[in-house]
Parts: C-alpha cells; sequence; structure tokens
C-alpha cells in the first residue's frame, strides 16, 4: 500500500493591518468590552503584579483599560483574591483553575523557562538551605499566613544577587517554595504578600500531566496574544511564544515565522482609543510591538530624569489598531490630581483622535477619583 501523503498545512498570508486586529482583538481592546473581571483575567490568562503606581497598580490598570470606570473597581480583584476565584502564582494574578496546568511542573521542579544555569543555581542553593524551608513550613504550618519578616531565616549559605534581591534569603526561598508548590501567597496586607500552606491556599483539583499542561497553556496564551511567535528568548514565569499552538502564518513585511489563532481570523473590528499600562501584554513583547505597530517603546522608570523621552510611567495610547502615542502623567493622591505633564504623538493626532482620547484620559481620572489637571 502507497504510505500516506502528509497533509497539506495553510500558512495565513496576513498583512500588518490584519495582524494588529488580531492582536487587538484578542488583548480585549477593541469596541467589545468584556462581560467582568473573571472574564477578563480568563481571556488574557493572567494580570501581571508590579509595585509600582505611578498612575495606578499594573493589575487595576490592565482591567480598568478593558472594563472602564463604570465596570471596574479595585474593590473587585481584591474580592476574587479573597474568596480564591483569583490566585496569585509568581507575580501573576490568574484564574484559580488554572493551577491545574501548573501542579505536575511544581512537581517535577527545577522550573522550565529559565536558563540551565539558573535551574542548577536554584536547585543547589534550596537544597543547602533544606533546613531553613522545614523550618519555614513548620512555622506556617502552626501559625500561618504571615508575612515574610515574621518568618525565620536560617539560611546557611545567602542568596547571591546583583539586583535588589542580594541576601534577601526568607524572600527568596519562599519564591522557589511556590515553584515547588509548597507555600502560596494567601493575600495581602498593607501591600506585604502573607504566606501560607499551598494546601491551604490552592484548590486540590488534579494535576493536568506536564506535556498536555504545557500545550494547553501554549493554546490559552495564543488566544490571549492573537498572533506570536511559535519560539523565542527563554522567558521566566511566562513565556512570549506559543509552541505548535495554532496555525502557521506569515505577515507582510516581517520577517520570520508566527503562529496564529485561527478563531481570530476574518472576523470583523472596530476598535476605539485606549491606554495601557507599561506592562500590557499587548505591548509586553516590544520586539513583536516595533514588528506588527511599529511602535518604539521603553519603560523610562530607571532612567534619570533627564534622559526621559516620554516620562517616567507613560502610558501607550492605542487608537484603533495603531498605537499612536504616550501619555506622560502622575496620580498624586495626597494633592488628589491626576496631572497630565504630557501627551507625546507618534503621528499627528485628528481631532476625532484627540477627543476619544481625552475621554479615556478623563474616565481614568474618574475611576482614580483625582482630579484631572490638563497642561495649559
Amino acid at each position: 500500500m502507497p504510505s500516506p501523503q502528509p497533509r497539506s498545512v495553510t500558512v495565513h498570508e496576513l498583512s500588518r493591518t490584519d495582524a494588529r486586529r488580531i492582536a487587538v482583538r484578542a488583548q480585549l481592546l477593541d469596541a467589545a468590552r468584556p462581560a467582568g473581571l473573571l472574564d477578563v483575567v480568563r481571556r488574557l490568562t493572567l494580570l501581571q503584579i508590579d509595585p509600582t503606581a505611578a498612575v495606578a497598580p499594573t493589575a487595576d490598570l490592565v482591567a480598568w483599560s478593558r472594563l472602564g470606570s463604570s465596570a471596574y473597581a479595585p474593590a473587585d480583584l481584591t474580592a476574587a483574591l479573597r474568596d480564591r476565584t483569583l490566585l496569585e502564582l509568581q507575580a501573576m494574578i490568574r484564574p484559580a483553575e488554572d493551577l491545574a496546568l501548573y501542579r505536575a511542573e511544581m512537581a517535577e521542579w527545577p522550573e522550565r523557562g529559565t536558563p540551565s544555569s539558573w535551574r542548577e543555581y536554584h536547585g543547589k542553593w534550596v537544597a543547602a538551605n533544606d533546613a531553613c524551608r522545614r523550618d519555614i513550613l513548620d512555622r506556617l504550618g502552626a501559625s500561618g499566613p504571615l508575612p515574610s519578616r515574621e518568618l525565620p531565616d536560617t539560611c546557611e549559605l545567602p542568596w547571591r544577587s546583583s539586583g535588589w534581591t542580594n541576601n534577601r534569603n526568607v524572600t527568596k526561598l519562599l519564591e522557589l517554595m511556590v515553584q515547588r508548590g509548597e507555600v502560596a501567597v494567601a493575600g495581602r496586607r498593607n501591600g506585604d504578600r502573607l504566606w501560607d500552606l499551598a494546601a491551604r491556599v490552592c484548590p486540590g483539583t488534579p494535576a493536568v500531566p506536564v506535556t498536555e499542561a504545557l500545550r494547553v497553556r501554549d493554546e490559552r496564551r495564543l488566544r490571549a496574544l492573537g498572533i506570536a511567535r511559535a519560539r523565542g528568548p527563554e522567558c521566566p514565569v511566562e513565556p512570549a511564544d506559543v509552541g505548535e499552538a495554532g496555525e502557521p502564518a506569515v505577515v507582510e513585511g516581517v520577517r520570520g515565522k508566527w503562529r496564529v489563532d485561527p478563531a481570530q481570523l476574518g472576523q470583523p473590528f472596530e476598535g476605539r482609543a485606549a491606554l495601557l499600562s507599561p506592562f500590557d501584554r499587548l505591548i509586553h513583547d516590544r520586539r513583536r510591538t516595533l514588528e506588527l505597530f511599529g511602535f518604539e517603546y521603553q519603560l523610562e522608570m530607571y532612567k534619570p530624569a533627564a534622559k526621559r523621552r516620554w516620562g517616567y510611567f507613560a502610558l501607550p495610547v492605542l487608537y484603533g489598531d495603531r498605537l499612536v502615542g504616550k501619555l506622560d502623567a502622575t496620580a498624586d493622591r495626597k494633592a488628589g490630581i491626576f496631572k497630565v505633564n504630557a501627551t507625546h504623538e507618534d503621528e499627528p493626532f485628528s481631532k476625532d483622535m484627540t477627543a476619544e482620547v481625552g475621554h479615556e484620559i478623563a474616565d481614568l481620572a474618574r475611576w482614580l477619583d483625582l482630579e484631572l489637571i490638563r497642561p495649559e
């Protein structure tokens, strides 16, 4: 019998406009607003946690940009974390049911997604401090939830880093114990994480086998991004690539191969104006942002003030399927004002653009419950 012929695979040919619209719609930033916070997190798969709140905490800002001031309040996120509908996992807020996709990987720690040299160091460092790990588990078992400062530091081998984690032994050990599935964030008190045994925090859903879990996570990530690279550099916590999920595509004028969510192909598009967090997943992959949107962006909070082009925490401005500028603004809660320092236009704003972006700025000030102060 003749051998079966390989099935031909259609490679979708997309314009940059097609690709941008797929990305915007997948990220729930088109005109069709999502139903509520849980719908947002399930569709995006995550909200990133970052302590910077020059305007608002990133998780809240991402939720607001999708839902608007009339449909979202930070108390909604607090309540969802309190009732464990959403969980905090490695500085990401995820739907509680998604924990099943990480359990098997926790069991085979050291973690995936980081360079092998880091994995080797993490394994050796945790083994060297096994006594401290057991002390932490005992203390949490007896008295949790607790902040890290109330947990014993009996590490024999200090954590060494050139960054801010240097010698922060308990904090680093706790974060690695999260990856091992031993502890979890049970909540927050005045911004500080409260730690407890994972068995008391996380739902007892059975683990999805690693191979299947990675496949499902790739598929869900592609659904959230719409279009992404099949392969990319290793990234801690959340990759930017999607493996073999979706279907192959090429984008006109952009080198390389892409994967696209077939459910997004051929869909109508109606855009709107939106202000984005610097950590928003639409622009998180800076290479993809430049290739598809032609949009250059850097978070400049770590630069000296004199070297900033756009501002300390400039918000990218989306209009339809284009990223058209950056908003330099600050929330001064003590003074009760939301101050717009400048709007940097990557392309001249039309009258309609100015009006719609202005409406979003006013909605943001209203959501923050601050008086809007514009440049004179």
